[in-house]
């Protein structure tokens, strides 16, 4: 079984916000999957059983704001029996411009708080992770009004095709492995249409 994680913030005040991508393409792999999220009784996230490109996974979007999701991330796979090894973690990224996915097999936070929690909790960062551009704010801008921010009309036209891909970068990772996913999705810009 592999944890499939995106992070964001819950609420409705954070629903299509930038921070909010990672839940984005947990919604596009339920959607596919055929599956609906379970709102958390005990657990600290939404999660939906289901198959994703043939294997066993359970989607989580935690509900603990972004700066704590490795305090649910590392629960779920603890009572799975689950090896950091078999989580991938769907991400934003400001420093990638929109359209543009990063995926790496494991490595640092890069700066983003929630990858910082989930290295923390799990102890690891021996995780996949999908990054997923959300470009920098424009001009001198805050980067917490910037990610918080809802995407501008002419990204949200944009914004499908992204999500797709970068559900099709999991369901690749899941296939053929991360250095798979990488070569096929780092360096490439998704566009409208395409």
């Amino acid at each position: 079984m592999k944890l499939i994680v995106g992070l964001g913030n819950p609420g409705k005040q954070y629903v299509r916000t930038r921070h909010n991508i990672g839940f984005a393409v947990l919604d596009e792999l339920a959607r596919r999957a055929g599956t609906d999220f379970r709102k958390p009784w005990l657990a600290k996230a939404e999660t939906a059983s289901a198959e994703v490109a043939g294997q066993p996974a359970l989607l989580a979007k935690p509900v603990t704001y972004m700066n704590l999701s490795g305090t649910a991330v590392a629960p779920l796979a603890r009572k799975r029996g689950l090896e950091a090894a078999d989580v991938i973690v769907v991400s934003d990224d400001m420093e990638l411009p929109l359209g543009r996915l990063r995926i790496r097999a494991r490595g640092g936070a890069g700066g983003h708080n929630g990858l910082k929690s989930v290295i923390e909790q799990l102890g690891s960062d021996e995780f996949a992770r999908v990054r997923v551009g959300i470009g920098r704010a424009v001009g001198e801008g805050d980067a917490t009004s910037h990610v918080l921010g809802r995407f501008s009309a002419g990204e949200r036209r944009a914004l499908e095709p992204v999500v797709a891909a970068a559900a099709d970068a999991v369901e690749c990772i899941l296939r053929e492995g991360a250095e798979a996913a990488m070569n096929q999705f780092n360096g490439i810009t998704i566009e409208e249409g395409k």
